[in-house]
């Protein structure tokens, strides 16, 4: 299969909804106005565990603008009883009001809808609802592996390839050590918001979400509604990073608006989302590595626990982040859960590659100091000629390339090996690297392309631009298999009546979705005939690449990346500041250098938040996080961010039409890592639990 050589790919080019963002023509989910709309406000539980006991409606149904009270006594009946599009039942949070039993703090127990946002929220307030409440246990640890179980989730849960107790005996250097990474939560800029009406015997859901076919699926699936009655909307999606699938919200908006026949609005407040729309579970990791003298692995074993909740399984798969990285004779992975009396986890940025490499790649920079070897040297040793567990061939495998581009413009070579030997003033510096990778994946999709009358050309797909520039990458993808220039193509995304494709997560959105566009935009530029008139209604020509993604031969495909930082650490205070970093990438061809660029950056930036800020703690008495809000939960600011660089090296995938692989999350994965071992690097001390605080830094003690 051979890439795409013309020229609108690989330039930079700015956002072609830009302007409309910027100007406000652009509307978010919660923005866009309808007649007689209703707004509904969610009730959530205030224990953590027990049943409802009663809904005190009546008075509340007399306060102004007051439309409906809806809770588990008299809502619609759905059907959670299915397996939806990612081959999962669904979580029976989204089962809204189907029983008294309250499982975690914040289950949705009603929804108050009024004439006003104002009054929803005030009568909402104003509800009383009495439980029978129920001893709860949220305490996670790594003491309670005894009570967890695998779970396969979309890795497989464990991986075993040699005898690692023999190849750990037969080591002259091991490493044996623990890990753990906070609760963290996704906070995109735009909440969580849907309308649903039903107009002309069908029902209308305008959202924020990562896929619309997905969420018209499950709505489809819960109601018992013909799929084809049901459209989803969400043109444009302000950051969704794994949280903006099916929810409590659209649910519940679609129950009121079928119960009052008209159009009913949920919007879900930051607080909310703390309980409602996910979050990435701790982590408990022990990761042993045996190695010769030199290094090189004989034995690799990477145990992961993680939390769900005591009504749905979800597994943060943090063991697999190795299982392609690193030659090794026995190669064991593990990845656990914990039910607790907690909301149920979900997918956030590079699920379980972001926790997983943190710990894994820690523990190669320990070993790399035990064995005296350089951590990029070490890593280099122990590059594989095939899959290290699978044993299948590599698509590409450019992480050597990586390292050697970002160590030469970082001037690693420059770098004493020495921890804490570095000063300026009251501050110890030292630097750190990690390696980042990513799976590559690509799953069916379909597109139509369109030759207008004008001499313009209409992309229909039903991606999701949840701020990664995929519809300018989509323009730029048809523009070179039309042989025209980008400005006169107009990319319509976001819509479930535009057909099946897949989700924007999992980095596979725009590489699924360039490959359907390619493949449309070429037989219709093959079909047209030079000089000939457009008819008035066009002409299309629809793709579905079922087939030729199926037909891919297995192998190991990934993207790679060499992350590094350099830190400054105050010793008096703890204060840990990061004065700059570097990513280089082999992430295939980069479709526009501009918006990848953005993401690889803002992945980077998540590492950093990771690493110095981000953890949600939960209280033993209520069983809530605390400070569930923007102010609360601490995130990495422009601040903590005073130079930070990412870029790529050249990287085509051979097997994909335009040879891309995928950027959305590599750019995260080893961050948070590469700046741990930069901490190390400049106090001689390693912190092996994220968040690195001030106050661990302090009790870790280092050199003063």
């Amino acid at each position: 299969m051979t890439t795409a050589t013309r020229g609108a790919v690989g330039t930079a080019h700015t956002r072609v909804e830009g302007l409309d963002k910027v100007t406000g023509a652009a509307r978010y989910a919660a923005e866009i106005p309808f007649a007689e709309l209703a707004h509904g406000w969610l009730v959530l539980s205030t224990v953590a565990r027990g049943r409802v006991r009663a809904v005190d409606a009546e008075a509340v149904l007399e306060m102004p603008g007051v439309l409906t009270v809806l809770h588990h006594h008299n809502a619609p009946r759905v059907d959670s009883d299915y397996i939806g599009l990612l081959g999962v039942p669904p979580d029976p949070s989204v089962a809204l009001f189907q029983h008294d039993r309250v499982p975690h703090l914040g289950w949705p127990v009603a929804l108050v809808v009024a004439e006003t946002s104002e009054q929803a929220r005030e009568a909402a307030e104003t509800l009383v609802v009495h439980y029978d409440r129920e001893p709860h246990d949220i305490a996670f640890s790594a003491g309670r592996e005894s009570e967890a179980h695998a779970l396969d989730g979309h890795a497989p849960a464990v991986v075993e390839k040699g005898d690692l107790a023999d190849r750990l005996a037969e080591s002259a250097v091991v490493v044996d050590a623990e890990y753990t990474t906070p609760e963290e939560y996704h906070n995109p800029m735009e909440p969580h918001a849907a309308t649903a009406r039903w107009e002309g015997g069908r029902l209308e859901v305008v959202d924020s979400n990562q896929g619309t076919s997905w969420v018209a699926g499950e709505l489809a699936n819960l109601f018992s509604l013909d799929p084809a009655s049901v459209r989803v909307r969400s043109e444009h999606v302000g950051g969704g990073f794994g949280s903006k699938g099916v929810r409590a919200h659209q649910v519940a908006a679609v129950m009121a608006a079928t119960l009052l026949q008209r159009p009913v609005r949920v919007v879900m407040t930051r607080r909310q989302m703390f309980s409602l729309a996910g979050y990435r579970s701790p982590t408990a990791q022990r990761v042993r590595l045996g190695a010769d003298a030199d290094g090189r692995l004989r034995a690799l074993e990477h145990r992961s626990l993680s939390q769900t909740s005591a009504v749905h399984d979800f597994v943060e798969p943090s063991a697999a982040a190795g299982r392609a990285m690193y030659a090794a004779d026995a190669h064991h992975t593990a990845s656990r859960v914990v039910r607790l009396d907690v909301p149920t986890p979900t997918w956030m940025r590079a699920p379980g590659e972001a926790p997983g490499s943190f710990a894994l790649e820690s523990a190669l920079d320990e070993l790399a100091e035990r064995c005296g070897v350089d951590p990029i040297e070490l890593r280099l040793r122990n590059e594989p000629e095939v899959g290290p567990v699978s044993g299948l061939p590599f698509g590409s495998r450019n992480l050597i390339a990586c390292f050697r581009e970002g160590a030469r413009r970082f001037g690693w070579a420059e770098r004493d090996p020495r921890p804490g030997v570095r000063r300026e003033g009251r501050w110890l510096l030292g630097t750190g690297t990690a390696a980042a990778s990513f799976p590559v994946m690509a799953m069916p999709s379909t597109a139509a392309v369109t030759a207008e009358a004008d001499g313009t050309f209409t992309v229909g797909i039903n991606a999701a631009d949840i701020g990664t520039g995929a519809r300018t990458a989509l323009t730029l993808v048809a523009a070179d298999a039309l042989d025209v220039p980008a400005d006169r193509v107009r990319v319509r995304i976001g819509d479930s009546d535009l057909g099946p494709a897949m989700i924007a997560g999992g980095s596979t959105g725009t590489r699924s979705w360039s490959w359907a566009v390619r493949t449309a935009a070429e037989e219709l530029r093959g079909s047209l005939v030079p000089g000939a008139d457009i008819p008035p209604e066009g002409v299309t020509v629809r793709s579905n690449t079922a087939e030729a993604v199926g037909a891919l031969a297995q192998k190991e495909r990934h993207s790679y990346g060499a992350q590094f930082a350099e830190v400054a650490v105050d010793p008096t205070t703890g204060e840990v500041r990061v004065r700059r970093m570097l990513g280089v990438f082999a992430a295939g061809r980069i479709v526009n250098p501009l918006t990848a660029r953005n993401q690889l950056v803002g992945g980077m930036v998540w590492g950093l938040s990771m690493a110095l800020h981000e953890e949600a703690v939960r209280d033993r008495a209520s069983g809530g996080v605390y400070g569930a809000d923007l102010a609360g939960y601490h995130v990495a600011a422009h601040a903590d961010v005073p130079h930070i660089e990412a870029d790529w090296v050249d990287d085509p995938d051979p097997d994909d039409p335009v040879g891309i692989k995928g950027i959305g999350e590599v750019g995260i994965v080893g961050a948070a890592a590469a700046v741990a071992n930069a901490v190390w690097h400049a106090t001689g001390v390693r912190h092996r639990n994220l968040p690195i605080r001030p106050d661990r830094v302090l009790l870790a003690g280092g050199r003063a």
